[in-house]
């Protein structure tokens, strides 16, 4: 249950209503989900974070369903259920098959091991690697 009450398309201002309607425009859907009604209690975060989630997902030089599938990866390190069954969602719409998820959680578990290990045995950072690999 949340922690604060969420806010109904008709219960909403006119300022939440307006960010309501983009999210529904942007997505192709006549609903708002639960995780926007619950930011409108703060209509200024609504807004910019649907702002910042709208521009980080427009089409780029990553495709839709891969930065789906990045959003899903993220949220399962950092344990967010909602994110991680909105995302997963999202990212079968696009087109993620299971084999997919299934190579992602492989991926994701294998990053959350090696960093584990990395940080806790305080590997130092290779000559090669200290520029990202731009040498």
């Amino acid at each position: 249950m949340a922690t604060v009450k969420m806010i109904e398309y008709e219960e909403a201002s006119a300022e939440v209503r307006a960010v309501y309607d983009d999210i529904m425009a942007t997505r192709g859907v006549d609903w708002i989900n639960n995780f926007w009604k619950v930011v409108a209690v703060q209509p200024a975060l609504l807004r910019r974070t649907w702002e910042g989630v709208k521009e980080v997902m427009a089409p780029g030089a990553i495709d839709a369903v891969t930065k789906e599938m990045i959003f899903v990866a993220v949220s399962v390190t950092n344990g967010c259920d909602y994110c991680i069954n909105s995302h997963t969602a999202g990212a079968r719409k696009k087109g993620m098959s299971d084999e997919m998820l299934a190579e992602l959680m492989a991926v994701v578990g294998m990053a959350n091991q090696t960093n584990a290990l990395a940080n806790g045995l305080q590997v130092e950072l290779d000559e090669a690697f200290r520029d990202g690999g731009r040498s």
